[in-house]
């Protein structure tokens, strides 16, 4: 399907306006950047895996949880499910060609994260720390106050 067969919209929404808070894009970018759709694409992203072994992969997972971010990122057109009719049932996944244009993305932010997560410790531990007052700033009482 061209861009050109896609129902009449404004430019606007066909582009993505993701800081307008009436933008379906938000939705999408939730879907991405969600706890566990980053992992899922950076797993996928390796090839075709069926459910129990992306289960195994990504740790601390639910399988309730799996399985509806699997269902979503399928929704959205990222994810091929692929259901093969034995017994006991397999199932595969795979990334679409829509999801692997956005899988180099976010392997390329979850890299950035791992590369850089010394820094970042870093930062927040600078952040939890209370800054030192210099020598000479302390708060003081004002002289000459008495409190009975």
């Amino acid at each position: 399907m061209m861009e050109n067969d896609l129902p009449k919209m404004s430019d606007a929404v066909r582009r993505g306006e993701v800081l307008s808070k009436d933008c379906p894009s938000r939705d999408v970018l939730r879907h991405v950047t969600s706890r566990w759709g980053v992992l899922v694409f950076v797993v996928l992203q390796t090839g075709t895996h069926r459910f129990s072994d992306l289960r195994r992969k990504i740790s601390g997972v639910s399988e309730r949880m799996l399985a509806q971010t699997l269902k979503t990122l399928e929704g959205d057109g990222f994810v091929k499910r692929v259901s093969h009719p034995v017994v006991p049932p397999h199932v595969e996944y795979s990334l679409t060609p829509l999801g692997q244009e956005i899988a180099v993305q976010v392997e390329g932010l979850a890299n950035w994260i791992e590369g850089n997560f010394a820094r970042v410790a870093a930062a927040r531990l600078a952040a939890e720390t209370p800054a030192e007052t210099p020598v000479g700033n302390e708060k003081r009482r004002p002289e000459g106050r008495r409190f009975v």
